[in-house]
């Protein structure tokens, strides 16, 4: 057994031992992925995997809007209270951290380890969710910003 197999398993048992389903889920397709010596689909994922994420977030964020669970007066009540416009701020902020953070990602794999290693203890040891090291890499690509090269 090599030793990416290992520490697959290693996160598959922190997944498992953490009671964190999308972890485990998540390892234990891309360990089925390696045994199965369907390497060559690795490439794909990794180039289209967090656009086709993304993609079905999306879905799953709009999919009360477009089954009518939310009403269009709802919609109007967003701006009626400090809260809920307080809200729609913190979502375009955090919308841009996570724009900042996909474009960071894509130019620097080696932050994208270290995003990944602590997105990994966030979500099986403080019940995190895998979002993590897109807002992770959002809010370092802002601190990067105020830094001299």
């Amino acid at each position: 057994m090599d030793w990416i197999n290992i520490i697959l398993l290693v996160l598959l048992a922190l997944g498992v031992a953490g009671n964190n389903a999308t972890v485990s889920i998540a390892v234990g397709i891309l360990l089925l992925l390696r045994l199965l010596s369907l390497e060559r689909l690795f490439p794909f994922l990794e180039q289209y995997g967090l656009h086709v994420g993304i993609v079905v977030l999306t879905i799953g964020i709009l999919s009360p809007l477009a089954s009518g669970k939310i009403k269009p007066d709802s919609i109007y009540q967003l701006f009626t209270h400090w809260q809920s416009i307080l809200a729609v701020l913190i979502g375009v902020f955090v919308a841009y951290l996570a724009g900042k953070g996909t474009y960071l990602m894509s130019q620097n794999p080696l932050i994208v380890t270290g995003l990944l290693l602590g997105t990994i203890i966030g979500v099986t040891f403080f019940r995190g969710v895998a979002v993590g090291p897109l807002i992770a890499a959002g809010i370092l690509a802002f601190i990067l910003q105020f830094v001299p090269k």
